[in-house]
């Protein structure tokens, strides 16, 4: 398995430049793009500029591990305005084709949101109809799309998410598994056992259950992830793709986190 970090680790005022060489020089692997609406790679990147970004982060000795996005909490799939959903998917779709410019095999999706105006059978069935129909461009591009399990009151159990990926019938279609996210109700170790080969990615967090809400998350190791059965877990169902780490910069000496959170990882991994 090889170490990956999100690129939300980037803080405000570094360059993309800096910012990778200093992942480099933690020594990391590869790290994750985000696609937003405005910055080095959004919905208005073209072919050039995204290869320009490949370019970029292959000539600092780095791999493109995976695409992420947090548009869709902005534009979900489940919402019950049609114009918002097909917004979520040209989201996708864009995610789909800049992964394969970017030279990478799969994005991470938010498959939709639970709340007091979608009700969760809607949720349900109009995130299917959506990932349904972009599935023909996963399959076009060769990328998979990994649904992600979050805090959006939807795909509560290993159970679900597995029957939920399986019904809408493509081999594209498979899971982002956030280690941490899960934690709050139940335990990753079990999610990958039951899971298996679906995941094509892992998001790695913490999380302090005695605090049980969203300021929970903390940096790896320092939580209640049991670390152990969780990596004996991936290497049972066979898992050798990037495990990467989604964290946010520090405050203050903020170079200090990418550091701290390649020496985790390499505990996690039992590397040193």
């Amino acid at each position: 398995m090889k170490k990956s970090i999100n690129l939300w680790i980037q803080p405000a005022g570094m360059s993309l430049d800096k910012c990778l060489d200093i992942i480099k020089d933690a020594e990391f692997n590869a790290v994750e793009p985000n696609i937003s609406e405005e910055d080095y790679l959004s919905l208005k990147s073209s072919e050039k500029d995204i290869e320009s970004l490949r370019k970029k982060i292959e000539g600092k000795g780095l791999e493109i591990a995976s695409v992420s996005s947090g548009l869709l909490w902005q534009y979900p799939l489940s919402s019950p305005d049609k114009e918002i959903r097909n917004k979520g998917e040209k989201v996708i779709e864009k995610a789909l084709k800049s992964a394969k410019i970017l030279g990478t095999d799969a994005i991470l999706v938010v498959p939709g949101i639970v709340n007091e105006d979608t009700d969760y059978d809607d949720c349900y069935r109009r995130s299917q109809e959506s990932l349904k129909k972009v599935a023909e461009t996963a399959e076009e591009t060769g990328v998979y799309i990994g649904i992600e399990n979050v805090w959006n009151k939807f795909l509560l159990s290993p159970l679900e998410m597995k029957r939920f990926v399986e019904e809408i019938g493509s081999k594209y279609i498979g899971v982002y598994f956030d280690v941490g996210n899960v934690l709050v109700n139940g335990y990753p170790e079990m999610w990958i056992k039951i899971l298996g080969k679906m995941i094509k990615r892992i998001h790695l967090k913490d999380f302090k259950t005695s605090v049980g809400n969203i300021t929970g998350f903390c940096e790896l190791l320092e939580g209640d992830v049991n670390w152990p059965k969780v990596i004996e877990a991936l290497n049972k169902i066979g898992y050798n793709e990037y495990l990467t780490a989604e964290l946010g910069p520090y405050k203050f000496y903020s170079e200090t986190i990418i550091y701290n959170t390649s020496l985790s990882m390499d505990k996690i991994l039992n590397k040193k």
